[in-house]
């Protein structure tokens, strides 16, 4: 199979059939084999029943239907786990991302040898204070701190080789920052390209302002996970390690400090009486744990079995 085409959508029962008549004309006019997997976030309106329309009308329709809404992360990793095409494709589902610009992603990827190809909306329709500005200011750190040189990380049109979606793990809200995901797997064929930015359609954004500060941590975390994710020991032991040191060679400066006095006859505080005592307790403290800390991360580090356990209703 030439193509699989992964849309996640959360109500969005309205641009459905609309895409899918879209997408079914590019795929036909260009001869390729190719399934579409709507996967569905538990929406609340017709959304699965519309999918459930679809897959009648066309073999090409696969469908996944969680019990609940869990984010677009999780749906994205349920769906690249179904894919079965060389070329993989994610696109929302709201008519904003044009199916016209498959070709071409398509042909960068089985081509131009590309691992992963970046849409970057380069025109956009959404508000500036709401969206393009946060959004620059989001894509600069990214840029800073992953090291591409992508303009637009959380674009949802993109195109991987089968082999990468198979080897990334997409959790939390870390569709954010697939293409970084891919690098830290070992996928540094990066590309991007300009695409067409489309008025949204029906309906109303089910994103706020809250994701670009979820946005930061989650960026944090991976620059995190990429660096100290497999020896967490480097981290918290090495910084554990110069404050437990820290401390404890405080505590012995007070410590002669007032024996000195002592053998000098000269009338001293109590040891406890001076602050650098408690500062340098609370840094040996402090120390202890944050090297413990590093120790049990090291056991529990990417062990755990229930990360991407979803609840799925249905597939067909």
């Amino acid at each position: 199979m030439d193509i699989s085409i992964i849309v996640p959508l959360y109500n969005e029962e309205e641009s459905l059939p609309k895409l899918f008549e879209w997408i079914e004309r590019v795929m036909n006019e260009n001869k390729f084999s190719f399934e579409v997997i709507f996967v569905n976030d538990g929406s609340t309106d017709k959304s699965w029943n519309v999918i459930e329309s679809l897959q009648k009308q066309s073999q090409n329709v696969r469908g996944i239907k969680f019990r609940h809404n869990y984010g677009k992360s999780p749906a994205l990793y349920c769906g690249f786990r179904a894919a079965k095409g060389d070329v993989v494709i994610t696109m929302d589902a709201d008519l904003q991302d044009s199916p016209d610009e498959i070709p071409e992603l398509f042909s960068m990827v089985k081509n131009d040898n590309y691992d992963l190809v970046s849409g970057w909306k380069k025109k956009r329709y959404d508000s500036k204070l709401t969206k393009n500005i946060p959004s620059k200011l989001y894509n600069a750190t990214a840029r800073k701190v992953s090291g591409l040189k992508l303009h637009d990380m959380n674009c949802g049109l993109k195109a991987y080789r089968n082999e990468v979606v198979k080897n990334i793990e997409v959790f939390g809200e870390m569709h954010r920052y697939i293409p970084f995901l891919a690098k830290n797997a070992g996928f540094t064929n990066i590309g991007e390209k300009v695409v067409e930015h489309r008025k949204r359609q029906f309906g109303e954004t089910k994103f706020g302002l809250n994701r670009f500060v979820n946005g930061y941590l989650d960026l944090l975390t991976l620059w995190f996970l990429a660096k100290f994710g497999k020896k967490p020991m480097h981290f918290f032991g090495l910084y554990g390690s110069l404050m437990f040191l820290l401390g404890f060679l405080a505590v012995i400066v007070v410590g002669a400090n007032k024996l000195i006095a002592i053998l000098e006859h000269v009338k001293a505080p109590l040891v406890t009486d001076s602050p650098y005592f408690y500062l340098a307790i609370l840094a040996m403290i402090l120390g202890t744990q944050l090297f413990l800390s590093g120790f049990i991360g090291e056991i529990v580090a990417r062990n755990s079995t229930e990360r991407n356990n979803y609840q799925i209703e249905k597939e067909i």
